[in-house]
């Protein structure tokens, strides 16, 4: 523990919840601190990890520590155990978990160098509480030495801790939270800087974490913004470090998704396979050649010389006259198969003999559902392994399942791509695979995917369409289409956060494997009714400037807080404006309600030639004014944001070849009625509405 502190959260001997007694302090960090406490009832000692009372406010941070403390149901040697998520009467939320004792993997590799074994144990460790993690759909984000602890200061107990909250612990390391980005820049994969976080990602940070704990050095992950994910885009640099050490980090830490392991699950069966070679290595390596004895006298020495020489001699005549009857083989090195299946089947390479050769052509034919094809493979030496030939035999059915797949074997490695009809099949081939090469010993890298090919933008706009509560939703995807692995992102807004789980369910079977981002808005019902009634409407180039009244500089976020005065302008290209008869409409809705702006009862022009003042190249008119503006009252409307209405209100514009409505309408009403109106409007004339756009205020106590 280390020294207590006047402005810690918690003191040694208080009692929280009426069960756990405080003993002192484990850690500190940017965001709380962890404390080593004992149970007033069993006398249980656990670790508490709270949250300062600026972050216990935070939705974002408690969004993490509810998301850590659902892993009370992962019960797994390899990963700590949560218990409690509380708060106390001062506002302070912290989460009671086992305590572990026993330095973090970060202390263990600052002291000395861990060896290759040692790290295998420890990656071997780490995977197995993904797998218990990942199978119930939790991801950690943050791995890194410093979320291992050496239980004990063994290898042999290593255990994952700090499931999806962020700390800023270890030297030289920087923990970011948000909506973007989650996790350490050192050992965070290359789409966590995109805002995803899949469990692939938490393979890539296992295998920076053997790289730091190899070098004993936290790696370099640039200095800048732009240089970190430049540098993400590239391998890892593994240079000296011994095999199989380097394979299995660059293995883990592909930059491409589909380069990477399949799965925590198998990561755990090479690792298996490696330990085990790991323990006989030493046996042979160890092994003392027995020693030759000498006898004094020349006797039978003479004897042992001549009876050699005879056998070399008639070693000799029989490969010589073998070599009359067998012409010599053909010495391949590397030993190098190849496989293809779908419409144009390929087999081709070595065998170390027709009868071989005959096996693994069937066993190629069976799994690609023809003939075999004539002469595949040649009978030639440079066989790496006894059993290489029944190890490949036994390959091809492990492709059930798989659709255009390819296998490539060098040596001992093999490597397999391949597409299945869903990610269950996928996910059963990879599975089967990874069974394969544990059993046979060979190296497996597997680039598999689901399902199609190619993902077409009109694969998902009935989805999409079906889905669309909120008005339009729109998807990234490239008119060519997006291949397997690529990722997707939608765009739009969704009433609740429900709405965007339901999404992400009904676009699953859609995206195979693809990763999906959803840039969505959670927005009001009310907000959602107005903005699918003004779904699809061409946006011509106008656009709303945010500000607040004591801050002249545009808000880009449109974020305002109790007291604040936002002052509006919208902006509409000067070609637009001299429309004929084209006026601007503007509504302003909050908490259900729209409150008509332009018009309103103090001014009745909208006409755009008669309102506003060019500027360059635009129209500005103003619609929401400061507060102390001495025109308020003649048709200028300002407002305040109160302490009370918190959530999101939106500002809609409108640009119209004519009135929007054929009769003004009132100064404020229900978001339903206006909703309604426009809907009903824009269906007698749908070439009424030349330009429409909106901004969204977050309102924020």
């Amino acid at each position: 523990m280390i020294p207590a502190l006047p402005g810690d959260i918690f003191h040694e001997g208080q009692v929280l919840n009426n069960t756990w007694t405080v003993e002192g302090v484990l850690g500190r960090g940017g965001t709380g601190e962890v404390y080593r406490a004992k149970s007033l009832v069993t006398g249980r000692v656990v670790a508490i990890k709270a949250l300062s009372a600026g972050f216990s406010g935070d939705e974002g941070y408690l969004e993490l520590m509810r998301r850590e403390e659902a892993m009370r149901d992962i019960l797994h040697d390899a990963v700590v155990r949560y218990s409690d998520c509380s708060r106390t009467p001062e506002g302070h939320v912290f989460l009671v978990m086992d305590f572990i004792d026993g330095p973090a993997l970060s202390e263990a590799m600052a002291e000395r160098r861990l060896g290759m074994r040692e790290l295998l144990i420890v990656a071997h460790r780490v995977a197995e509480g993904l797998v218990a993690a990942h199978a119930r759909g939790v991801v950690h984000r943050d791995l890194s030495p410093d979320n291992v602890i050496l239980r004990d200061g063994r290898v042999e107990g290593a255990t994952v801790i700090d499931f999806g909250i962020a700390k800023d612990t270890a030297a030289g390391a920087h923990t970011v939270v948000g909506n973007q980005f989650a996790g350490k820049y050192e050992y965070a994969a290359p789409e966590q800087f995109d805002g995803k976080a899949e469990p692939a990602s938490d393979l890539y940070a296992l295998g920076a974490l053997l790289l730091a704990a190899a070098r004993g050095e936290v790696p370099f992950a640039g200095a800048t913004p732009g240089e970190m994910i430049r540098r993400k885009a590239e391998t890892l640099d593994v240079t000296g470090l011994p095999e199989p050490l380097a394979g299995l980090i660059l293995w883990l830490s592909a930059p491409r998704i589909a380069e990477r392991a399949p799965s925590a699950a198998a990561v755990v069966a090479r690792l298996d396979a490696l330990l085990k070679g790991a323990e006989a290595a030493p046996a042979r390596k160890g092994a003392t050649p027995r020693p030759q004895q000498r006898r004094a006298g020349g006797g039978r020495g003479r004897i042992g010389i001549i009876l050699l020489v005879l056998a070399v001699v008639l070693a000799g005549g029989f490969f010589a006259a073998r070599s009359l009857l067998v012409p010599d083989l053909p010495l391949v090195q590397p030993w190098r198969l190849e496989a293809a299946g779908g419409e144009a089947p390929r087999l081709a390479g070595p065998a170390p003999d027709t009868a071989s050769a005959g096996r693994i052509a069937a066993a190629f034919a069976a799994a690609n559902g023809g003939d075999p094809p004539p002469d595949a493979l040649s009978p030639a030496r440079g066989m790496p392994t006894p059993g290489w030939a029944e190890a490949v035999e036994r390959l091809f059915p492990a492709l059930q399942g798989l659709q255009d797949w390819t296998v490539l074997v060098t040596d001992m490695r093999a490597e397999v791509t391949g597409t299945a009809a869903t990610p269950a099949e996928r996910d059963a081939a990879a599975a089967r695979l990874a069974e394969w090469a544990q059993a046979t010993g060979m190296e497996l890298v597997a680039r598999l995917a689901a399902a199609p090919a190619l993902l077409m933008p009109a694969d998902l706009d009935a989805l999409l369409a079906h889905a669309a509560s909120c008005g339009p939703l729109a998807s990234d995807l490239p008119q060519g289409g997006a291949p397997p692995g690529a990722g997707v992102t939608i765009r739009g807004a969704l009433p609740d956060a429900a709405a965007a789980t339901a999404l992400a369910e009904t676009l699953r079977p859609a995206l195979g494997d693809r990763t999906l981002r959803l840039e969505v808005e959670t927005l009001s019902p009310s907000l959602c009714r107005i903005l699918a009634a003004a779904s699809d409407l061409p946006e011509g180039g106008i656009g709303i400037r945010l500000a607040e009244a004591k801050r002249p500089e545009p808000s880009l976020t449109g974020i305002y807080r109790p007291g604040d005065n936002p002052v509006a302008d919208v902006l509409i290209p000067a070609e637009l404006a001299a429309t004929p008869e084209a006026e601007l409409w503007v509504a302003v809705e909050e908490t259900g309600q729209v409150f008509n702006v332009l018009p309103n009862a103090g001014d009745q022009e909208t006409r755009l030639d008669r309102i506003g003042r060019p500027e360059g190249t635009l129209r500005r008119v103003r619609v929401l004014w400061p507060a102390d503006d001495p025109g308020l009252g003649q048709g200028r409307i300002a407002f305040r944001v109160n302490d009370r209405d918190f959530g999101k209100a939106g500002i809609f514009a409108f640009v119209t070849r004519g009135p929007l409505f054929d009769e003004r309408r009132p100064g404020d009403e229900s978001a339903a009625a206006f909703a309604e109106a426009l809907a009903a409007r824009r269906a007698a004339r749908p070439d009424l509405i030349l330009a429409a756009t909106h901004r969204i205020l977050d309102l924020r106590p």
